[in-house]
């Protein structure tokens, strides 16, 4: 159960495009998040109750089977659909501008386009509490029901930062203080002999074609996964999530 107790009142908004989460942690997190901008929920009466509604967001019963329309087939909505808008734009140099001393790890993926996966990735970003996501505009999937939902309420919690160029993002990131490590499968050296004590920047490309030749060559070091020879890859999702792992553990 969730409070989400909040006496800001939200802006109105336009409809149109706009994404509709879906499932308690991604509605429970977008309520409880003072950036994001709430337009309208439907929910059946049972999971209402539970919530103290936000200022000014319009509230409309429905029934389970109603809500269905506003999902993908067969999507757990657990009885809450959720319109919002998307979150205002981060930029990275608001996010490099951390303290010296803060090594959380930051996480940057090149053209990983495959929603589930990204959201997925959020849900672990934000358990390790990494700086941020980064990704290429135009590579990269919009905020939807689907990703949200995967995410568990991820998009709330780690910034995601959209650029334009990933190349000369990450050449700001070195400028940063960032070691920038590309996971490829063909490097020679695992991860654990990559991360430093310091400030670690993980790059992961999409699955099957990996990083790009020219983001490759934009990072300080290459390293793989000590993974079996018997698995050529790990889903992006779950090679993110071991890579953060190993990145806290090295904080440690």
């Amino acid at each position: 159960m969730s409070s989400h107790k909040s006496h800001r009142r939200r802006g109105a908004a336009p409809t149109s495009g706009n994404p509709k989460f879906y499932g308690r942690h991604a509605v429970y997190a977008a309520l409880d998040n003072p950036e994001r901008r709430l337009i309208k929920l439907w929910g059946t009466r049972e999971e209402i109750d539970k919530i103290v509604i936000p200022d000014g967001l319009s509230v409309q019963f429905a029934e389970v089977a109603d809500l269905a329309r506003f999902v993908p087939k067969d999507a757990p909505h657990q009885g809450l659909v959720l319109e919002v808008a998307p979150l205002e734009d981060v930029w990275l140099t608001d996010i490099l501008a951390v303290d010296e001393g803060d090594t959380r790890p930051l996480l940057i993926l090149d053209q990983v386009t495959d929603p589930h996966n990204v959201g997925a990735i959020f849900r672990t970003a934000a358990a390790f509490n990494a700086v941020a996501v980064v990704t290429q505009d135009r590579h990269a999937p919009p905020e939807s029901g689907a990703l949200a939902k995967a995410a568990s309420g991820g998009i709330e919690i780690t910034p995601w930062v959209r650029v334009v160029n990933l190349a000369r993002a990450l050449e700001e990131i070195a400028e940063a203080g960032f070691w920038r490590i590309g996971l490829s499968g063909h490097a020679t050296a695992t991860l654990d002999q990559a991360l430093t004590p310091g400030r670690n920047a993980l790059v992961l490309g999409a699955e099957g074609d990996g990083m790009r030749h020219n983001i490759e060559e934009h990072c300080d070091q290459l390293a793989k996964l000590p993974i079996s020879e018997q698995m050529e890859s790990l889903n992006v999702s779950n090679a993110a999530a071991i890579a953060l792992y190993a990145a806290t553990v090295r904080r440690g």
